[in-house]
C-alpha cells in the first residue's frame, strides 16, 4: 500500500516527518510521499527540508519515503512556475491542491494544476469531463481521498474517471495521527463510494509502475 499524500509540522500536521513515516511504517505502507503545503513564500525551504529528511531515512527500513510538495490555494498563474521550481529543488512528488467542495479554491485551479508538471490532482471537487480527459492525456493522478470533507467529491470523480478512463490514486491527506489509517481501512471506504476490488487492483497497478519510474520500487 502506498500513500503520496501526507502532511507533517513542516505545514500545517501536528507531526515530525520522522514520526509520519514510523507511523504508516506500523500501518503497514511500503511507500509514503511527505506532501507539505507550499506558495511562494515557503516552497524554497521546505522542499529542501523534505529532501533532506528522505535522504537520511535508512535505505534499509520497511518504508521508503519519497520527497514531495503540496501546492496550495495559489494563483492558477503560479502552478506552473512553482511546479518547476518544486522539481527542480528536488520534489519526487508533486501535488496540486484541488477545487475541493469545502474550501475557498480559486475557480480554474484543476485546469491551471493539470496543465503544469505535477504528478496528482487533490481532491478535485465537482471536475469538469474536460480537466478528467486532460489529466488522462497528461498521465496525472486524481486523486480519491479519505479525508474528512475533502472527499465529498469521491463519488463524482470515481464516476466520471472511470467512464472517460483517468487513473485514480488513492490517500488519507492525512495531518493528525488520527488520519493515518490501515490500508485496509482505505479500501473498506472507497470500496463504499464505488469502487469495486479489480478498480482497486488497477490503481495499485498504475501506482507501482509510477513508483518504479521514481525510483522506490
Amino acid at each position: 500500500m502506498y500513500n503520496l499524500h501526507c502532511h507533517s509540522l513542516l505545514s500545517d500536521g501536528s507531526l515530525l516527518p520522522s514520526e509520519v513515516t514510523v507511523r504508516y511504517q506500523d500501518a503497514g505502507y511500503k511507500v509514503i510521499a511527505i506532501t507539505d503545503h507550499a506558495d511562494y513564500s515557503n516552497i524554497k525551504t521546505l522542499v529542501p527540508a523534505i529532501v533532506e529528511f528522505a535522504n537520511h531515512w535508512p535505505k534499509s527500513a520497511a518504508i521508503k519515503v519519497l520527497p514531495g510538495v503540496e501546492l496550495t490555494h495559489i494563483p492558477p498563474e503560479h502552478f506552473k512556475p512553482l511546479a518547476k521550481l518544486a522539481r527542480n529543488k528536488g520534489a519526487k512528488v508533486i501535488v496540486g491542491h484541488g477545487e475541493t467542495p469545502v474550501e475557498p479554491v480559486a475557480a480554474g485551479t484543476n485546469r491551471a494544476a493539470l496543465e503544469a508538471d505535477i504528478d496528482i490532482l487533490a481532491h478535485p471537487g465537482l471536475i469538469s469531463d474536460a480537466d478528467i480527459l486532460l489529466a488522462k492525456n497528461k498521465g496525472i493522478f486524481l486523486e480519491v481521498t479519505t479525508r474528512e470533507g475533502h472527499s465529498e467529491g469521491n463519488a463524482h470523480l470515481i464516476q466520471r474517471a472511470l467512464a472517460l478512463g483517468a487513473k485514480l490514486i488513492l490517500s488519507t491527506d492525512s495531518h493528525q495521527p488520527e488520519d493515518i489509517i490501515s490500508p485496509q481501512q482505505v479500501i473498506k471506504i472507497v470500496s463504499q463510494e464505488g469502487l469495486n476490488e479489480e478498480d482497486i487492483r488497477t490503481i495499485y497497478f498504475n501506482v507501482e509502475d509510477f513508483l518504479k519510474r521514481k525510483g522506490a520500487l
